[in-house]
């Protein structure tokens, strides 16, 4: 029978996690700045007049939207692989940030410039899949 233990490394993939909260907060705090900058005021999500403050928005909004993709892989991986789990996150979490800041230059294809990060994601989902085989003992 296939059991879990949580190596003490895992406090390496908690403090990635918490690396990937203070990263969103710099990416929403970036969008309030614009938000103040471009004079979008709340509820209203994107701007008819000021397609930046859109990019800005959508760096963030974007980010969200993978944001519990990565947590998942991130603390599956991390309960057999803490280490290079963690390195994986700390490479998605930096390429988010590419990410954003290329698309807001307001050119949406500088976005790409963040793209590096599906290496630390599918590097995740790797090793998440072979923690799911080893514990069905089919490897």
């Amino acid at each position: 029978m296939a059991t879990i233990t949580i190596h003490p490394e895992f406090g390496y993939v908690i403090f990635t996690l918490i690396a990937s909260w203070v990263m969103l907060m710099y990416l929403g705090i970036n969008v309030g700045k614009a938000r103040k900058k471009y004079e979008v005021k709340y509820p209203t999500m994107y701007s008819d007049r000021s397609p930046i403050f859109n990019c800005i928005q959508r760096g963030h909004q974007n980010t969200l939207e993978q944001y519990p993709i990565y947590a998942i892989f991130q603390i599956i991986s991390g309960l057999q692989f803490p280490v290079c789990s963690s390195v994986a996150g700390l490479v998605w979490i930096v390429s988010r940030i590419s990410y954003a800041h290329g698309y807001s230059t307001g050119d949406p294809e500088k976005r790409l410039r963040g793209a590096y990060g599906y290496f630390g994601l599918f590097a995740m989902v790797g090793m998440s899949i072979y923690l799911a085989l080893s514990l069905l003992q089919w490897v």
